[in-house]
């Protein structure tokens, strides 16, 4: 069976919504889905797949949970060459140029790490979605698809 690692970064609770909901659409499928807010290097190594969640702070900072497991992959550069990943950013985009900066601080790390995105990352404006869930839901089911696709 086929491991993701769905890594949450949240400070209100929306991402992890929206983790949860990501959760049941892979297991759906077959496909084991650890959700976690306190994601770690091991787990990341443990994963076929890696599934960032997360919403942004401040101006334009990472939440103080996720936060960690970003400088951890940025200073110890684990193997991720062809491995699949995918990004849901959650912002304001009244913020202006910080607007979901933490979901695509992560989508360049990953990409200059050589992970596999599957499919553009999504954004999801609290502006325009009160539940975020109502805007990830297409675009979950399709990067699963792109997964169940690429995982042998």
């Amino acid at each position: 069976m086929s491991k993701v690692l769905i890594a949450v970064g949240t400070v209100y609770g929306g991402a992890s919504e929206v983790a949860e909901q990501a959760s049941a659409l892979l297991q759906a499928q077959g496909i084991e889905a650890l959700v976690t807010e306190t994601p770690d290097i091991p787990a990341l190594n443990d994963s076929e797949a890696l599934l960032v969640i997360t919403s942004t702070t401040g101006s334009g900072d990472l939440p103080d949970n996720i936060a960690p497991f970003f400088a951890a992959i940025s200073s110890e550069y684990p193997p991720l060459t062809g491995k699949p990943f995918g990004v849901i950013a959650l912002g304001d985009s009244s913020y202006g140029e910080s607007f979901c900066q933490a979901g695509r601080r992560f989508e360049a790390l990953l990409d200059d790490l050589g992970a596999k995105s599957l499919q553009s990352r999504l954004e999801i404006d609290a502006i325009e979605f009160f539940q975020p869930t109502d805007a990830s839901e297409a675009w979950l089911k399709a990067w699963r698809d792109a997964l169940v696709a690429f995982l042998p």
